[in-house]
């Protein structure tokens, strides 16, 4: 029996509109520790993956551990992105243990939930462990995560892996919104995050369509 194909995106693709973005603890005092992934690049990513999450209209929850008292203010990168949006501080290094945050999560109503944050081994596994283990469908954007070595950066990914979360990155995370350069309406936000935090291929972007007056929207 033949298989017709048909071009329509996969089910396991990100859409704009079916999943929650949660950013989780990139704060100071988190960062001075974290060595899997250099702190600019980490930045850069952070504020990619933020401005994608905000062009697209995804909903998001920011959240931070201890701010005030010890771990210091969220990245502006992600901060300066979605406007001043209230962070949700928390006590528990789990943030699936705290009641303000699953509260905003019941609220948003949606089954998919991607993850980004530090530290990849406490932060990120614990909710999405606990994620999973009620049912949801977990992602989570690797690049965009760190920990205090590679060895805990790595295997804080295998173990979610091995949960059933599927791994991704920032830029990738971008593109799969858009997914279509034929879409108009977010073409100039994607190619213009894609310049600025895009890193090798937003200089290519910039070249082509600075010497070329190249457009990815249009056929040969």
């Amino acid at each position: 029996m033949s298989i017709t194909a048909t071009a329509t995106p996969g089910k396991s693709l990100l859409s704009p509109h079916d999943h929650i973005l949660i950013l989780i603890d990139f704060q100071s005092q988190m960062a001075f520790a974290t060595k899997s992934i250099g702190a600019e690049l980490l930045r850069n990513n952070a504020a990619l993956v933020s401005r994608a999450a905000k062009s697209f209209a995804v909903p998001t929850v920011l959240t931070t551990v201890a701010e005030k008292s010890f771990s210091g203010p969220m990245f502006d990168e992600i901060v300066e992105a979605f406007d001043g949006q209230p962070m949700l501080d928390r006590t528990s290094m789990n943030t699936w243990e705290d009641t303000a945050v699953i509260a905003e999560v019941n609220r948003l109503a949606k089954d998919r939930i991607v993850f980004a944050g530090l530290w990849t081994s406490v932060c990120i596994v614990g909710p999405v462990a606990s994620a999973i283990d009620q049912g949801f469908d977990c992602y989570f954007i690797a690049d965009a995560c760190g920990d205090i070595s590679i060895e805990a950066h790595d295997r804080a990914v295998q173990r979610m892996i091995q949960l059933g979360a599927k791994p991704m990155t920032s830029l990738q995370y971008l593109l799969e919104l858009q997914r279509d350069w034929a879409r108009t309406e977010t073409y100039e936000s994607t190619t213009g995050i894609a310049t600025k935090w895009g890193g090798a291929y937003g200089l290519g972007v910039t070249y082509a369509k600075t010497m070329f007056g190249a457009s990815e929207g249009g056929h040969a």
